[in-house]
């Protein structure tokens, strides 16, 4: 590991960003740095321009990515390295088209359940929709979280280094006891532990068997759309919409810090769609005219 490697991911350790983040980032540097055969040390605000450039005209990447990989380079010289001399102000910035998420129907998250190959991702799923938790947050679910005496799923240090609790369901409750108790080693800390036979410290499950969960079961069940975890807390929380909830329990359940970030499932819910009233309904206006139904009377 290089120094600045370990720099960088001391410092993003430190301001407690996620392991998702961390490694999208520490990736993002080291692509930075192959491209030009040189230590970003050395490098300025003109290659980050033409870095810019070669993500979105040679690479082709979707314009979010390529924000996230500018994201990581500010991160970097301007909380690593401490350079006052860049102006990232001076980098054109690549509007970003706002797309609705993927949403399965109920009847698609059942299938893409019922076809999970195993277990442990059914029950990885199940936690997914019973739950709306990021990835990260269902890999380091600890047993200790899970309060059946209350009721309740405690999230630890959640996004933006948060907590909140979920409320936990009979039927969630009921999955993962069956999981427990067919578990061949059993869990002690976490409810996902990773392969530690040969370790003393149980550690949790990584994030990308979760994303692997998804995609393999995706995949049996016939589901062309592209969907993950993520997937299943956009379900999560269209679905608690469209059977009643409010947007601010449904912001508090979700972790969101704004209300504004959970009003987007106002876009996905059929109910609400449904049940705005049409103007062209509100008018009198035939909908076949006159003229046509003179037309259809005369005709032979």
């Amino acid at each position: 590991m290089t120094p600045l490697r370990e720099r960088m991911l001391e410092e993003l350790r430190r301001r407690n960003y996620s392991p998702d983040t961390s490694r999208g980032y520490i990736h993002a540097v080291a692509q930075f740095a192959e491209y030009f055969h040189k230590s970003p040390e050395v490098l300025g605000v003109e290659e980050i321009g033409q870095f810019q450039l070669y993500l979105l005209e040679e690479k082709k990447l979707a314009i979010g990515t390529i924000a996230l990989r500018m994201g990581a380079l500010r991160f970097l010289y301007k909380r690593v390295l401490k350079r006052r001399d860049l102006d990232f102000e001076n980098l054109p910035l690549l509007k970003t088209p706002k797309k609705l998420p993927v949403v399965l129907s109920p009847e698609e998250v059942t299938r893409l359940i019922e076809a999970a190959p195993n277990l442990l991702y059914r029950t990885m799923l199940i936690l997914l929709y019973a739950t709306g938790l990021r990835r990260t947050e269902a890999s380091r679910l600890k047993l200790s979280d899970i309060d059946s005496s209350l009721m309740l799923i405690h999230v630890r240090q959640g996004k933006g280094a948060r907590d909140r609790e979920l409320p936990l369901t009979q039927k969630l409750l009921d999955t993962l006891r069956h999981y427990w108790r067919c578990c061949k080693i059993k869990p002690r800390v976490y409810l996902f532990p990773s392969h530690w036979e040969d370790s003393a410290e149980e550690k949790p499950i990584s994030d990308k068997t979760i994303w692997n969960a998804c995609h393999e079961s995706a995949l049996r069940a016939g589901i062309h759309k592209r969907l993950g975890p993520h997937t299943l807390r956009h379900c999560f929380a269209t679905h608690m919409l469209e059977a009643g909830a409010d947007l601010r329990t449904i912001q508090l359940l979700l972790g969101h810090q704004r209300l504004k970030e959970t009003a987007i499932y106002l876009h996905l819910s059929r109910r609400h769609l449904q049940a705005a009233v049409n103007p062209l309904d509100q008018i009198m206006v035939s909908a076949h005219p006159a003229s046509a139904k003179r037309a259809e009377t005369a005709a032979p």
